[in-house]
C-alpha cells in the first residue's frame, strides 16, 4: 500500500513544507511506502526554500484517479499463437483460469483463447461433427499429444502446421480403402490396430502417418514397406478412442483465436474500464501499451480489488481543492487549519483541524507529541511554511502557538526567522516570474457554497506597482480562468508584504454582488482592502457573507452545481 502525503492544488510553501515534513515523520514512525507529493507546480520561492535546506522537491501527482494499472494482474500467464491446445489447457488447468491472452514472438497481444472456445473446438455440435476430424497442426505436435513412439520415419522440426484429417480403421479393408480415397492421403493420419491388411492398405495408399494404437506393433515387412513409401509409423500406448481424442489437442491456438477483443491501456481510468467491461461478455481483458505489447490482464473480479494507494491530506480538507482523483481514494488522515469544507469519510480517521496560522505549526506539534526529533532541514522547511502563511507572524491568523513553535524551530535549523523571511520575500515577484495566466492560478483555491462555485487566489508582492502596470493582462487571465472553469466568480488577492495592504481583483459575479462590496474602488473590478492579508481569516469569511447577502446562488442558476442525485 502506497501512502501519499499531499497538499492542495496550486501548492503554496505551507502545503509543500507540511507534506514533506509529515511524510518524514511517518517514515520515522515506521510507516512503510509513504511519500510526500505535490499537486501542482512549484513557485520560485518554494524552489528557493527547498534548495536552501537541501531538500529534494516532492514528486508531482497531477492526478491520483485509480487506473487500470492499479488493479491489473501484471504477472500474466500467456500462450503463444503457435502453441497447441493441449499446452493451453495445461496452463488454464494449472492456474485455474477462464482464458488466456495469446501473444506473438514480440509479446504483442493477438487475441484471446477462452475455455468456451476450446470446448467448442474439441466438442463441436452435432451439426459440425465432421469438423471434429480436422486438426491444424504439425505432425510432430500430433504425435507428442499421446507421447507417440516413432517406429518408422521422423518428424521435421522445421515443418509448418497444416490441416490433417484423422481417420480410424474400424471397417473391412475394402471399406477402409474407399474412405482413404476420399481425401488427400498426405493429409491423412490413420489410426489402426494390429491387422496386417488394414496397416498395409494405409501404407499403400500413401497416408502421411499410420498410428498403431493400444501398444500394438507392426511387422518388420510392413515397416520396410512404410519406409520405402515415405509413411511415418508411430505407436500409441493408448486405445484408439483415447489416442484420437488426445490428437485433437494438437490443434494450434491460432486456429481458435478470438481476435475481436476488448483491451485497455494501463492508464485507462478504472471507472471507464469498469463501465466498458460490464457490457462485454468476455471473462478477461488484456492490458496493452500503445504498441500492442501485453503488460497485464484484467478480470471482472479485479474491479473490486482495493486500490493500493491512500492519501493523507495536509493544508486543506475540501476535495474541490485536493489533487484530482482524491475522491476516489481512501483518505486516512487530514491535517489542516482552514474552515471545514464538508469533508466526509466512510470510516473513522485522524482529523486534526487547528485554528493556528499554518499547517506547518500543526506538523511540528505532531513531531513534539510523538517525541521524534525534527531534523534541521525539515525544521527549516517548517519555518518557511509558518513565515509565508503568517507573513512572518503579522497576519491576523497568527497565534501564540505559531510564535512559540517558530522560535523552537529557529534553534533547530540554526537560521534566524527574520533573516529567512527576508530571503524568502526577496525572491522574485510572482508577477515578474510568472505569466498572468500562471499568476492567477499559482496559489488558487476553489470553493463551493450554497450551490455556487468560486475561486480565490492570492499572490504576495514586494509592492503593488508591478501589478498596476499589468492589471489589464491579469484581469483578462482571471476572466479566462473563471470562464474555463464555469465559476460564478474568480477573485485574486494581491498582497503587499511590506505595507500589509491588498488589492482585490474580481472577475464575474452579479451586479448585486458587486454593489455590496463596500471597500474603496480602485478601478473596474478592483477594490482596495487596507489591512487585509489573510485569504483564510479575512477575505473568505467576508466573501461568503457577501455572496449570501447578494443571493448569488439564486441569481445565477446557470452556474449552480446540481444537487446530489439530481
Amino acid at each position: 500500500m502506497e501512502t501519499i502525503v499531499i497538499g492542495h492544488r496550486n501548492p503554496d510553501q505551507d502545503a509543500i513544507s507540511a507534506a514533506v515534513a509529515y511524510a518524514h515523520l511517518k517514515q520515522a514512525q515506521g510507516m512503510e511506502n509513504v511519500t510526500a507529493g505535490r499537486a501542482g507546480n512549484l513557485t520560485a520561492r518554494i524552489e528557493f526554500v527547498l534548495g536552501k535546506f537541501g531538500v529534494p522537491a516532492p514528486p508531482l501527482f497531477a492526478d491520483v484517479t485509480p487506473l487500470v494499472r492499479d488493479v491489473m494482474e501484471a504477472d500474466v500467464i500467456t500462450v503463444r499463437a503457435d502453441a497447441t491446445v493441449t499446452q493451453a489447457i495445461g496452463s488454464i488447468d494449472e492456474h485455474q483460469l477462464r482464458g488466456l491472452p495469446v501473444v506473438g514472438e514480440d509479446q504483442r497481444c493477438l487475441g484471446l483463447l477462452s475455455a468456451h472456445k476450446i470446448t467448442h473446438q474439441l466438442f463441436p455440435s452435432r451439426g459440425e461433427a465432421e469438423r471434429a476430424r480436422q486438426v491444424t497442426a504439425t505432425l510432430g505436435d500430433i504425435l507428442r499429444t499421446f507421447d507417440g513412439e516413432l517406429l518408422v520415419g521422423a518428424c521435421d522440426p522445421a515443418e509448418r502446421a497444416e490441416e490433417f484429417w484423422l481417420t480410424v480403421a474400424v471397417t473391412r479393408v475394402e471399406t477402409f480403402r474407399g474412405r482413404i480415397a476420399e481425401r488427400d492421403p498426405r493429409r491423412l493420419v490413420a489410426f489402426v490396430g494390429d491387422r496386417d491388411d488394414i496397416q498395409r492398405a494405409a501404407i499403400e495408399a500413401g497416408t502421411r502417418a499410420v498410428v498403431v494404437v493400444g501398444g500394438l506393433t507392426m511387422t518388420a515387412e510392413l515397416r520396410a514397406l512404410a519406409s520405402r513409401a515415405g509413411v511415418v509409423v508411430a505407436r500409441s500406448r493408448f486405445d484408439a478412442a483415447t489416442t484420437v481424442l488426445l490428437s485433437r489437442g494438437a490443434s494450434r491456438v491460432d486456429t481458435m483465436l478470438e481476435r475481436d477483443f476488448v483491451a485497455f491501456h494501463p492508464d485507462t481510468p478504472l471507472d471507464a474500464a469498469r463501465a466498458r467491461a460490464a457490457t462485454h461478455p468476455a471473462a478477461i481483458f488484456p492490458v496493452v501499451e500503445e504498441d500492442g505489447r501485453l503488460v497485464g490482464v484484467l478480470t471482472k473480479g479485479d474491479f473490486i480489488r482495493p486500490i493500493p494507494r491512500q492519501l493523507i491530506l495536509v493544508d486543506h480538507n475540501e476535495l474541490a481543492q485536493a489533487v484530482p482523483g482524491a475522491d476516489r481514494l481512501r483518505v486516512i488522515e487530514v491535517l489542516d487549519h482552514h474552515r471545514l469544507g464538508g469533508f466526509a469519510s466512510t470510516e473513522p480517521i485522524l482529523y486534526w483541524n487547528n485554528p493556528v496560522g499554518s499547517t506547518s505549526t500543526i506538523v511540528t506539534m505532531c513531531y513534539e507529541q510523538a517525541g521524534v526529533p525534527v531534523p534541521a532541514p525539515i525544521a527549516g522547511l517548517l519555518m518557511a511554511g509558518i513565515i509565508t502563511d503568517t507573513l512572518h507572524l503579522t497576519s491576523p491568523t497568527t497565534t501564540d502557538v505559531d510564535r512559540a513553535i517558530l522560535g523552537r524551530l529557529e534553534g533547530i535549523a540554526q537560521v534566524p526567522a527574520a533573516q529567512l523571511a527576508r530571503e524568502i520575500f526577496a525572491v522574485g515577484s510572482p508577477l515578474l516570474t510568472l505569466s498572468p495566466a500562471e499568476a492567477v492560478t499559482a496559489d488558487c483555491k476553489t470553493f463551493q457554497e450554497g450551490g455556487v462555485r468560486f475561486s480565490v487566489a492570492q499572490i504576495e508582492e514586494p509592492g503593488l506597482d508591478l501589478f498596476q502596470s499589468k492589471r489589464a493582462e491579469v484581469a483578462a487571465a482571471l476572466e479566462q480562468w473563471r470562464a474555463a472553469n464555469n465559476l460564478f466568480l474568480a477573485a485574486l488577492l494581491v498582497t503587499d508584504i511590506h505595507t500589509h495592504n491588498s488589492l482585490l481583483l474580481v472577475a464575474g459575479g452579479t451586479e448585486e454582488f458587486r454593489r455590496r462590496i463596500t471597500y474603496p474602488t480602485a478601478g473596474p473590478g478592483l477594490w482596495e482592502l487596507a489591512g487585509v492579508v489573510s485569504r483564510k481569516k479575512q477575505l473568505l469569511p467576508w466573501l461568503l457573507r457577501t455572496l449570501a447577502e447578494a443571493g448569488a446562488d439564486a441569481e445565477d442558476r446557470a452556474l449552480r452545481v446540481p444537487p446530489r442525485g439530481g
